[in-house]
């Protein structure tokens, strides 16, 4: 019997110790399998010895002798490892965990006692995590496998990356993977001879969900450096192995970078007069940023307008920003962004004038 089929035994056989009677096509729906293919599987179980009974009728299905429990419910090793992500079944599946996550919980749900069991089973039904944004389709992330198995190993990854200003070449120690709003980011370390670029890329990096940035951590001749896994062209596994810094920390470098990252995001601010549909669009555009910038709002005028400085990123995205407020916004300063502001709508009131 192959691994798969013997997988895909168990996991029927777990689904009806935990749930009861299950139907065929409801066990196919589950295991993601033909209602032929299921039962088929009954069948195997049966004749090796498991007691499966078929109760007839509209409200018939599969069931087992009563009191019968497995005890095949050890965890391999990659089933352990999916529990770490048993909150994010998506991001599991794209890390190649999806069906091991599933095993696992059948299994740890098939070792619970019959009250903590049911309590599992209500938490998941209640409670479910979507770290997706809004109205964005999810990321392709077709080399995501090749990046976690180079993180997992260790062993170094040598990439074809996207940048905004053209495609490189480099070799990475790979140290962990985060998921930041649906976005998968590699934390790694380049080699001394592309870590060079690092002032570079700082200048022109993006905004928090930018192509690269470039991280606080210096380790020698090299740097600890962030890379969106959706922007690397292609990922090669090789065999070189990597000793990581001693006493890195992921999820400390992660917010010390943020924080950074954040920092080198804003680079002035703009005073502006809202209208109060201005004001309320102002958290929905620029988040917290555009909160805070309402919460220190000045007094309304006879108009109802009021007065908020924002902070804001380069000129050429302010200006973006500002425009998408429309005529609900009046641009007070500084000189520079009213100025490409202005600009912007002659250019555009040209463009559109009517013919003739």
């Amino acid at each position: 019997m192959g691994a798969m089929r013997a997988d895909r035994l168990l996991s029927l056989l777990l689904l009806l110790q935990n749930r009861g009677r299950m139907t065929a096509p409801e066990l196919a729906e589950e295991l993601e399998i033909s209602v032929r293919t299921v039962y088929r599987d009954i069948d195997a179980l049966g004749a090796s010895g498991i007691p499966i009974y078929a109760d007839r009728g509209p409200a018939g299905g599969y069931r087992l002798l009563d009191g019968y429990r497995t005890r095949l419910t050890g965890l391999t090793g990659d089933e352990a490892d999916s529990l770490f992500l048993a909150g994010m079944p998506g991001p599991a599946a794209e890390l190649g965990l999806g069906a091991d996550l599933a095993t696992a919980q059948l299994k740890l749900r098939a070792a619970l006692p019959a009250e903590l069991g049911e309590r599992s089973r209500r938490i998941q039904e209640r409670f479910h995590l979507d770290a997706p944004g809004w109205f964005r389709d999810a990321e392709e992330v077709p080399h995501l496998g090749a990046v976690a198995e180079a993180v997992w190993r260790p062993r170094a990854l040598r990439v074809d990356y996207r940048r905004w200003r053209g495609e490189v070449r480099r070799k990475l120690h790979p140290l962990g993977l985060v998921l930041k709003g649906g976005i998968w980011y590699l934390v790694a370390r380049a080699e001394s001879a592309e870590s060079a670029e690092s002032a570079e890329s700082a200048e022109s990096a993006e905004s928090a969900e930018g192509a690269e940035s470039v991280e606080s951590t210096e380790s020698g001749a090299e740097s600890v450096r962030t890379y969106r896994v959706s922007r690397i062209l292609d990922a090669e596994v090789l065999d070189e192995t990597f000793e990581r810094p001693t006493g890195f920390d992921l999820a400390a470098h992660w917010a010390e970078s943020s924080r950074r990252l954040e920092e080198m995001r804003f680079q002035g601010e703009a005073e502006l007069l809202l209208t109060p549909r201005g004001l309320r669009l102002l958290p929905m555009k620029f988040g917290a940023a555009g909160e805070a910038a309402v919460a220190a709002a000045g007094p309304a005028d006879a108009d109802g307008r009021v007065r908020v400085v924002l902070p804001v990123e380069s000129l050429p995205v302010a200006t973006h920003d500002v425009l998408w407020l429309g005529a609900e916004a009046d641009v007070l300063g500084p000189p520079e962004l009213r100025e490409a502001v202005a600009r912007t709508i002659t250019e555009l009131a040209q463009r559109y004038a009517p013919s003739g």
